[in-house]
């Protein structure tokens, strides 16, 4: 007579892991949009006679809905049920990236990345918020984030292969059209797999409308700030400006949040200190990692002459340290050691990473510089997105979710455009600082120049990714006993009703 399962096991359940694939896909495709429209831009800026002075809009009308609606789109999943936003961001995003792969104008295509921007901000948290409710098992969760996590910190990458390849031997629409089938067949298989969760109009709580106005509003302002502070400069007085609105109107949101009996974002969601520990870790650690693939574009293409597919080859070494990182190292340790034991160290390759960067030189060999750099900075990635990412979902009862993952995906997005704007900026400055009194006719003194702005960018992230690593250390505390105390407390019915197998 075969030994039956013991009542605290989990039975593997196929249909989980299908529904993992579902959720990975629409991730992916969040991902590598944020860097396959970079490498398509040159050509959709001449096709469409766009000035270079408005050409920055093709990437800042993303950034800023996403930005701007993450809270908004994370709680709506809440309210409605997460398969649903899910499923209405699919859709939105597909038929967004095909109103832009038809663009005719400028202002065309400024609005169809508006609108993949806000159906993104739909898809994104809820995309998190399903992971988190599908998988509660620790030895499951682990492997799941894991993968969530490799996608994560290394999208991105994928992102300038694809973009390289579509731009260079078919067209840059293509670049926005390749979405297309893939959400539309992402949505079918969420309409299969995913369990629905949707929420009765009698069980619906009022959507808390001023939290929307000062929240999304003061991230909006903050993520407008930073992408001028990368042409403007940070002193110019309409970045002072944005920036100081996003600050006062996020300090009003706090204090809105208080008082609300039904808050966009509970508070006490980022008063934890291992949720609130792991976005800021993340969002200080996307702002050397987004400067990172900033400068080392340019490098590789202007200084070092690659073209934009082998280019986007050259960071595939990152992405397969970060996948292996955060699948082969971080899900197995994850239910073993303390997380900070796995986010602290994670933060300081990364820091070495971006220690070889600063030893950058014109001559510098791909294989000596930039390889052994990408591969610290992915091994280190790796060990910080995967336990991060569970961390800020971790516990919260369903219903607030959407929100928890809306926090973690805020960090990231106000933390890469901060990490693009001012490392740019810092790189700029360095780089015309050392052009007084040289030849810039001089190809090797613009080239020596720019790698000189680079490696001062460089020393920037080094002591982002530093101070990290002492917030990690100091703010997470989990511990993988502590997953045993998941769900006994308030909400514990409804957050074991939400992961069990799918019927």
């Amino acid at each position: 007579m075969s030994a039956q399962p013991a009542a605290s096991e989990t039975v593997p359940d196929p249909r989980r892991w299908r529904a993992l694939a579902v959720i990975a896909v629409a991730q992916l495709m969040i991902v590598l949009d944020i860097t396959i429209v970079n490498i398509a831009l040159p050509s959709a800026q001449q096709d469409l006679g766009i000035s270079n002075g408005d050409r920055q809009w093709v990437i800042t009308a993303y950034t800023l809905a996403f930005g701007g609606l993450l809270l908004l789109g994370g709680r709506l999943g809440d309210l409605f049920g997460r398969k649903r936003t899910f499923m209405i961001g699919l859709i939105g995003f597909a038929l967004a990236s095909a109103l832009g792969g038809f663009a005719v104008t400028g202002g065309m295509l400024f609005f169809s990345r508006a609108l993949q921007g806000a159906f993104g901000a739909l898809l994104a948290p809820s995309a998190l918020g399903l992971l988190s409710t599908t998988f509660s098992d620790p030895r499951e969760r682990a492997t799941a984030f894991g993968i969530f996590g490799a996608i994560a910190g290394g999208g991105s990458a994928i992102g300038f292969i694809a973009g390289g390849l579509l731009t260079q031997y078919l067209d840059w629409r293509w670049c926005l059209f390749v979405n297309v089938p893939i959400a539309l067949v992402t949505a079918i298989g969420a309409y299969l797999l995913l369990t629905r969760d949707h929420i009765g109009k009698g069980r619906r709580i009022p959507l808390d409308l001023p939290g929307v106005g000062f929240g999304c509003g003061g991230l909006l302002a903050i993520v407008y700030g930073t992408s001028e502070a990368e042409s403007r400069g940070w002193s110019d007085w309409l970045v002072l400006f944005f920036l100081a609105l996003g600050a006062a109107l996020l300090v009003a949101f706090v204090a809105v949040e208080k008082r609300s009996s039904h808050p966009l974002l509970p508070l006490h969601i980022v008063r934890d200190r291992n949720r609130g520990g792991a976005a800021l870790s993340v969002g200080l650690a996307v702002v050397g990692l987004f400067g990172l693939f900033l400068f080392l574009t340019y490098y590789l293409q202007v200084v070092k002459g690659f073209s934009p597919v082998l280019t986007g080859v050259a960071f595939l070494p990152m992405t397969a340290a970060i996948i292996f990182s955060s699948t082969g190292v971080a899900a197995r340790l994850m239910n073993r050691v303390p997380a900070r034991a796995l986010i602290v160290p994670g933060l300081l390759l990364g820091a070495g990473g971006m220690a070889w960067l600063t030893q950058m030189k014109v001559s510098s060999p791909y294989a000596a510089m930039v390889l052994p750099a990408e591969i610290l900075l992915g091994l280190g990635m790796g060990l910080v997105f995967m336990p991060s990412m569970s961390l800020a979902t971790l516990g919260v009862a369903p219903r607030e979710t959407g929100a928890a993952a809306a926090t973690i995906n805020s960090a990231q997005q106000v933390g890469g455009s901060i990490g693009t704007a001012l490392l740019n900026t810092i790189a700029a400055s360095a780089t015309t600082a050392y052009l007084v009194g040289k030849d810039v006719s001089s190809k090797l003194v613009r080239d020596t120049a720019a790698v000189h702005g680079y490696s001062i960018a460089a020393v920037v992230a080094l002591g982002v990714f530093l101070a990290a690593a002492v917030v990690a250390f100091t703010m997470v505390n989990h511990r993988p006993q502590d997953e045993a105390a998941v769900g006994e407390g308030a909400g514990a019915d409804e957050l074991r009703a939400a992961v069990s197998p799918p019927s």
